[in-house]
């Protein structure tokens, strides 16, 4: 087991408090609400506050087990999300071949080069060898039918579900110079501002929302709610800059940084749910 930074301890703290006191009200609120509309924003509250559980019981137990413990855990959760991309994507017979290497030999070798700390192959095993691999293992299947939508598909899953996600434990193995804190407090950085600017884009819009930003794919999500969540965010990520080697200023400037493409890869995502029909 691997001990705490203060700083990520206190968050951490914060965040249980903070949680805890967001599942009270919510419980309060589903009780008392009357309304169709209110119980269906009470209801949508919740399943946001349960997910905030889930996340922060992940995290933490990725930063306590360490380095072994971290990769094995965000591993895990690239297989989740690769199976569950899979699930909802057609796929042909002969891309049985192509989505077992997905598997068991791209995604096991990334997050081995996680592990040994091979940043050169880390970076480019998904975006090079990992795109020229898969349309040539569905080709000497014989099935043309698809064939540039199912390599589209397949290398896009294995770019959003491992690629991306295997940059967080991957920040375990920066080497900061001067940087006393840990690199846990990185992670954590990362994921507070990231969710934290869902919630608060989130309680902006029902709050001031009145203009959707794109409203046949999320119609929930609107200028003013992007606006204040981005703000809000940011302040918090300049707040929390002791996780970071960075101070306030530039602290701020990474959190304005990640909630843009958090805000965007919300969006994609929403997309893709519409595309395939499907509410979560």
């Amino acid at each position: 087991m691997q001990s705490f930074a203060p700083e990520v301890a206190s968050l951490l703290l914060i965040i249980l408090i903070v949680l805890m006191v967001a599942s009270f009200i919510g419980w309060v609120l589903a009780r008392r609400t009357t309304s169709e509309s209110g119980k269906a924003t009470v209801k949508n509250l919740n399943e946001r506050v349960k997910s905030w559980w889930v996340m922060t019981g992940v995290f933490v137990a990725a930063l306590a087990l360490g380095k072994v413990g971290s990769v094995l855990i965000f591993a895990f959760m690239s297989f989740l999300a690769l199976r569950e991309y899979i699930t909802i994507t057609p796929t042909r017979l002969a891309d049985h071949r192509t989505l077992f290497a997905m598997f068991f030999v791209v995604l096991p070798y990334q997050y081995w080069l996680v592990y040994t700390s091979w940043y050169g192959m880390f970076a480019i095993l998904v975006p090079v060898y990992a795109f020229i691999l898969i349309p040539v293992l569905s080709v000497i299947c014989g099935d043309p039918k698809e064939f540039l939508e199912r390599s589209a598909r397949n290398q896009w899953g294995l770019l959003v579900c491992v690629f991306f996600i295997s940059h967080i434990p991957m920040l375990l193995n920066l080497h900061v110079p001067q940087f006393k804190h840990g690199n846990a407090g990185l992670i954590m950085f990362l994921v507070v501002v990231s969710q934290g600017s869902d919630v608060l884009q989130y309680c902006w819009g029902k709050l001031i929302g009145k203009h959707p930003i794109a409203p046949t794919v999320s119609p929930k999500k609107t200028i003013e709610g992007f606006i204040g969540g981005v703000l809000s965010a940011s302040l918090l990520g300049a707040l929390m800059h002791g996780l970071t080697p960075f101070g306030p200023v530039n602290a701020g400037i990474i959190a304005f940084v990640i909630t843009i493409m958090g805000f965007f890869g919300g969006l994609v995502m929403s997309a893709i749910k519409r595309d395939r029909g499907i509410k979560d």
